[in-house]
């Protein structure tokens, strides 16, 4: 698994070794865990990075609106049991049935308030395929709802339900990008079926890229050591102020349970996405169409360069954004101590002037900041000169 090409077709992409991440739903033997990730990953510029090892699995599947932490109450932040007692209350059980020939049919995850018009924010791999989808509240109440929209590239999904306005319990959305390494957070949702269910633990690691089956990635994933399992997809993960920092979606596992190493869709990217998904149904993400390397220590002495930072453009796609741009990709290869490497085409050293160190920063960049029709200016050192490129962003194709 040593490629490091990467098909470039959205925002995401970075080479990314493969690993076995397992889908939390519920019944969880036929999770999708143990799915085979290249390491070359299709992104908006696709390219290599990654940190390696086995590619994330959905928490959920078959099945599932930042705050400093302070857990244990005070100026700081709620204890525990008050974002427990505060959030339970917008958290729900989502029962799906499907029609899939010589496969489990029913699923189980987990999925919380939206707002008081009946949405419910979930994982796209919960609802993927539903025949029917049933929401039951905390109450026990349990209603059927319409999957309204949907964005399998970013894993989001919204549910409606004509429950009663006393059973609907909003929950707030958090910031992210203030989230801090090490802060407390808590999940909740229906692990194994267990209704209600809360874990706590911190914030590991932020902006993490998380691979998907379609070989597009969710770039600036929170990593959590809050137990996550079969069940727990779609539900929210919880700062220690109440607020929904994450949705809960991927774990790292070999063996389909929790390792201590869970992922979850930071907030900044719902409230981006998932308006556009209640209005339109779905969400088309900006595109450049490249694919790539991340420089490392051996592409910087074969190219001559400085450092070792910056995205090497290896091809450029027929009729992208990129390719009416101007970018090019790479003129040839050659071989250095038994490793093959690409030459000739642009390295790509920032984004609207925000210094890229690898993939993971154009993606993140395209994910926070951009859309379909914005133009992004990147600065590309060409045959040894430093110029800067601007390219309009169009809409990934299907």
């Amino acid at each position: 698994m040593d490629r490091t090409g990467v098909l470039m077709g959205w925002i995401l992409g970075a080479s990314i070794a493969v690993v076995a991440f397992t889908v939390l739903l519920i019944p969880p033997a036929d999770v999708r865990s143990h799915v085979a990730v290249p390491d070359g990953i299709t992104a908006g510029a696709q390219g290599s990075g990654g940190d390696g090892g086995p590619p994330p699995v959905p928490v959920g599947d078959e099945a599932d609106h930042g705050v400093p932490s302070g857990g244990h109450g005070g100026a700081d932040g709620l204890s525990l049991v008050q974002v427990f007692e505060m959030s339970e209350p917008g958290v729900v059980q989502i029962d799906v049935r499907r029609e899939v020939p010589n496969a489990r049919g029913i699923g189980l995850g987990s999925g919380f308030v939206y707002d008081a018009g009946g949405h419910i924010i979930t994982n796209a791999h919960v609802v993927d395929d539903a025949r029917e989808v049933v929401a039951t509240f905390l109450d026990g109440r349990s209603y059927v709802a319409a999957v309204i929209g949907m964005d399998a590239d970013t894993d989001l999904a919204v549910i409606r339900t004509d429950a009663a306005r006393s059973a609907l319990h909003p929950l707030p959305m958090g910031d992210s990008s203030r989230l801090k390494i090490g802060e407390q957070v808590a999940a909740i949702g229906n692990p194994f079926g267990l209704s209600g269910s809360m874990t706590a633990g911190i914030v590991s690691q932020m902006g993490r890229l998380l691979p998907q089956v379609s070989g597009f990635s969710i770039p600036d994933i929170i990593q959590t050591d809050a137990a996550i399992n079969p069940g727990n997809s779609g539900g929210p993960l919880i700062n220690m102020r109440g607020e929904v920092v994450g949705i809960n979606t991927a774990i790292q596992s070999p063996t389909g349970e929790f390792n201590g190493v869970g992922f979850a869709i930071p907030s900044d990217t719902v409230s981006k996405i998932v308006p556009v998904l209640i209005s339109e149904g779905r969400y088309s993400h900006p595109w450049l169409g490249v694919t790539g390397v991340d420089i490392d220590p051996g592409y910087a002495d074969v190219l001559n360069l400085a450092d070792a930072r910056g995205f090497l453009i290896v091809s450029v796609l027929e009729d992208s954004p990129a390719s009416r741009a101007g970018l090019q990709g790479a003129a040839g290869i050659v071989e250095e101590d038994g490793r093959i490497y690409n030459v000739g085409g642009d390295v790509v050293l920032s984004a609207d002037g925000k210094e890229v160190r690898k993939i993971d920063d154009i993606l993140i960049h395209l994910q926070r900041e951009k859309a379909v029709g914005d133009t992004i200016v990147l600065e590309v050192l060409r045959d040894g000169r430093v110029t800067d490129m601007s390219v309009t962003l169009e809409g990934r194709p299907e």
